[in-house]
């Protein structure tokens, strides 16, 4: 365990030694980030507006006292949509999607021997291959969970209005009620940290994969596996150390 820690923090320290011009890194950087970032909207648009539904259903199925007013649905869906399912959940998602295409893209590249043919021309493929993929992460997350914010309580005020559960002026209200801004830094912390995460561990399981076809898939596998439980576990921490 302690060797794969430090051969793994050995790998992020190598992203910053001999480093490109900063033109490379820039054109990589966009393309990453179209990859990772553009490319997952809808998916994740797609998992906020039902997300943010059901908890507006689910919360109003399970308030059946009547002296709660209606308003607290929409306040319980704000913060559970702030607080948890537009960063832990949605990473989460992400992590099964961009964590096991760049794991797979790099596991590709070495098993065809790309990544060995940088290194023979004397550029540092660490750096060149996974740094743009981790500046991308650590950008474009935070604005996924801010994109995922807006649409989950979307999808809970269209959830509560539609079916009558309460009106469009308790859902506002109920938004409005005693919110803290806070919440919302919570929020892209969470994004970032998670970012990072998923980045770094899909990356270093591609880089260092071995073998052939089947070995591709297993490291794709292992890095949504080990970036789900990175995440879980830094929900946690993070929830400890910001509230």
């Amino acid at each position: 365990m302690l060797s794969i820690a430090g051969k793994f923090f050995l790998f992020l320290g190598s992203l910053f030694v001999r480093r490109e011009t900063f033109k490379v890194y820039w054109e990589r950087f966009i393309d990453e980030c179209v990859k990772i970032g553009t490319n997952s909207v809808f998916i994740v648009a797609i998992v906020a507006v039902f997300i943010g539904a059901v908890t507006c259903v689910q919360i109003y199925a399970n308030l059946v006292s009547p002296f709660i007013p209606n308003y607290i649905v929409s306040n319980v869906v704000r913060d559970m949509v702030l607080l948890e399912l537009s960063s832990t959940f949605m990473c989460v998602v992400l992590a099964g999607k961009v964590g096991s295409n760049i794991a797979g893209e790099l596991g590709t590249m070495r098993i065809t021997e790309q990544i060995d043919a940088l290194e023979v021309m004397g550029i540092n493929s660490a750096s060149y291959l996974v740094l743009p993929k981790l500046l991308a992460a650590v950008v474009t997350f935070p604005l996924l969970a801010i994109l995922s914010d807006f649409l989950g309580i979307g999808g809970g005020y269209l959830a509560g209005t539609l079916t009558g559960i309460l009106t469009p002026e308790e859902y506002i209200y109920g938004i409005r009620f005693s919110f803290v801004p806070y919440n919302i830094i919570i929020a892209i912390v969470k994004a970032f940290v998670f970012g990072f995460l998923i980045a770094t561990i899909s990356s270093y399981k591609g880089f260092y994969t071995r073998g052939g076809a089947l070995e591709v898939g297993q490291s794709s596998t292992a890095a949504v596996t080990n970036s789900c439980i990175a995440i879980l576990i830094a929900d946690y921490l993070l929830a400890e150390l910001l509230t």
